[in-house]
């Protein structure tokens, strides 16, 4: 089933305590415009309404600080339970300082079966995000979409390519001849009015677009219509767009409550399906307790806690149903989505082999068209046709003074080590990968204007070895290059002739492969225009990253 709650994870640079009490005070301004009665707010359960209580519970320590509000409501006894629950919790170490707010909104049936009601953004989001200047990464979660001018276009790329960013990016656009601040105000504030706390919102101008456009050129956006942009963007990677829907205007101007409904479903199911950030994830389950009361005898005592603690099992029964529910469903699409892994897993070592088989192909042509002197045909310099792959890691490592550009320093033991895991076509994506990197080296030594190995895989010159730029990675993100024991992993030896300090920080990477906990990466250093060698410092497991 669906996620129908309501889920914002944000962050702030408001420290904990201010953070927090700015939060208390939008939650009071939002129960008094329920029309309940906030005062008297304590730890434990407090009644604010006949049909409402609040519970409140908090913990600081050595591992941080954290406060947590949950209301409830019971409109009757057919209507089910509203379960709204408010966390401000301090960061971790790696969190650099932020804070971390979540609002969570949930209906639980009356009975068990039913479905639950689907959630609304509630008013006290808009507030929070106003009053606590929230943020995802490098971009401002704001309550109202910003408008993307053209001196913009290039920081809101690389917010877009942010590699810590977790919420979509909806970016909507204005149809020519269109006044922005009219559309914007009477189409697209309609259209993203469930999207609050669930994604970063923009609005580019027309003066902005062709630029924005221009720098990606495989996920444009135009003609009034809206994108949604999903974390993990890769810009240079056509495939990769079909990831990223878009709205049409004619969609948007047919019926706007029902676009704004359906543009509002994928970030909803995603809030829910991707994993909260550590600190929240480390604040226990709420243990609500009852007050005790000061007024009658022993046995009225008795009999008051009795039934707040019968209702409270009555609400953990309840929730424990939902939570088997949403368990259930969960396994569920992880089986969907293993079956469709390995059908994919399957496809990809296929049509790689396929594109190999290819390429050997047209090398072996070219290399024909050159011995009957049709060299423009040709274009390009050929080599040997077939390719000899290495049957192991080991052999690989052995089979390296082949390739006279590259120079091996990392550890050979975890290298060896992937033979005893390695998958699908780990074998072939590690030889292809050193081949190219290889053939770059000569390409580059002393040729200052070949630009890195990125630019290359993208250029003609990468066709007689080419190796998929979807692979290649010249940079890591900047949590890991800042987080000194994340940096540390990737501080490579190379000889002290490229680096007196016999080290160097190797971030450019390749991905051999992927869908499981081993992932391996090929990390290097480019020391061509002095050396003329690629320095690989590692080829083994991923290395720690924020993910892991």
């Amino acid at each position: 089933m669906e996620p129908r709650g309501y889920r914002m994870v944000v962050s702030t640079e408001l420290n904990y305590v201010t953070a927090c009490g700015t939060a208390e005070r939008r939650l009071i301004e939002w129960i008094r415009d329920k029309g309940y009665d906030p005062s008297g707010l304590d730890e434990g359960r407090t009644e604010i309404a006949p049909h409402a209580t609040l519970d409140r519970d908090f913990e600081s320590g050595l591992k941080g600080a954290y406060s947590r509000w949950r209301m409830r409501e019971t409109h009757s006894p057919a209507s089910g339970t509203w379960q709204s629950t408010l966390i401000v919790r301090s960061g971790l170490e790696e969190d650099e300082g932020r804070t971390w707010v979540q609002v969570d909104i949930e209906h639980q049936p009356a009975l068990a079966g039913e479905v639950p009601t689907r959630a609304n953004t509630p008013n006290i989001v808009r507030s929070l995000l106003d009053s606590l200047e929230a943020r995802d990464a490098q971009a401002d979660v704001a309550a109202s979409p910003v408008f993307i001018e053209a001196e913009d276009v290039d920081d809101s790329i690389e917010e877009l390519c942010d590699s810590n960013r977790r919420l979509p990016v909806v970016i909507a656009t204005v149809p020519y001849g269109k006044d922005p601040d009219d559309w914007s105000r009477s189409v697209v504030e309609p259209l993203f009015r469930c999207l609050h706390g669930l994604a970063v919102l923009y609005v580019l101008t027309p003066e902005a677009q062709a630029k924005f456009n221009a720098a990606l050129e495989y996920h444009p956006v135009f003609g009034g219509g809206v994108r949604t942009y999903l974390p993990g963007l890769d810009p240079a990677w056509k495939p990769d767009a079909q990831r990223h829907p878009v709205m049409s205007r004619r969609t948007i101007e047919a019926d706007l409550r029902r676009a704004a409904s359906i543009l509002a479903a994928l970030p909803q199911r995603l809030s829910f399906r991707q994993p909260l950030p550590p600190a929240l994830l480390g604040i226990p389950r709420q243990r609500t307790r009852p007050r005790s009361t000061t007024d009658g005898t022993d046995i009225a005592q008795l009999r008051s806690d009795n039934a707040a603690l019968t209702a409270l099992l009555d609400e953990a029964e309840r929730a424990e149903g939902i939570r088997v529910s949403e368990i259930n469903d969960l396994y569920a699409e992880l089986a969907k989505a293993d079956e469709a892994e390995g059908e994919l897993r399957g496809e990809n070592e296929e049509l790689y082999d396929k594109v190999q088989e290819s390429q050997r192909l047209i090398l072996h042509l070219r290399e024909q068209l050159r011995e009957a002197g049709q060299f423009a045909v040709a274009h390009t310099s050929a080599v040997a046709a077939d390719i000899a792959y290495p049957k192991t890691f080991s052999e690989l490592l052995d089979r390296l003074k082949e390739l006279p550009g590259i120079s091996f320093t990392g550890q050979r033991k975890i290298t060896r080590g992937l033979d005893s895991q390695s998958v699908d076509n780990w074998l072939r994506v590690a030889w292809d990968g050193l081949l190219a990197l290889d053939h770059f080296a000569a390409a580059s030594a002393g040729d200052k204007k070949c630009g890195d190995f990125l630019s290359w895989c993208k250029s003609d010159a990468s066709s007689a070895f080419p190796f998929p730029t979807a692979k290649v990675a010249m940079r890591e993100s900047d949590t890991v290059a800042r987080k000194p024991k994340l940096r540390a992993e990737r501080m490579l030896p190379v000889p002290k002739a490229v680096d007196p300090e016999g080290r160097v920080f190797m971030q450019a990477h390749l991905k051999i492969g992927g869908g499981n906990t081993i992932a391996p990466r090929l990390h290097f250093y480019d020391d061509c225009p002095r050396s003329g060698k690629v320095y690989v410092g590692y080829l083994g497991p991923h290395l720690r990253n924020t993910l892991t």
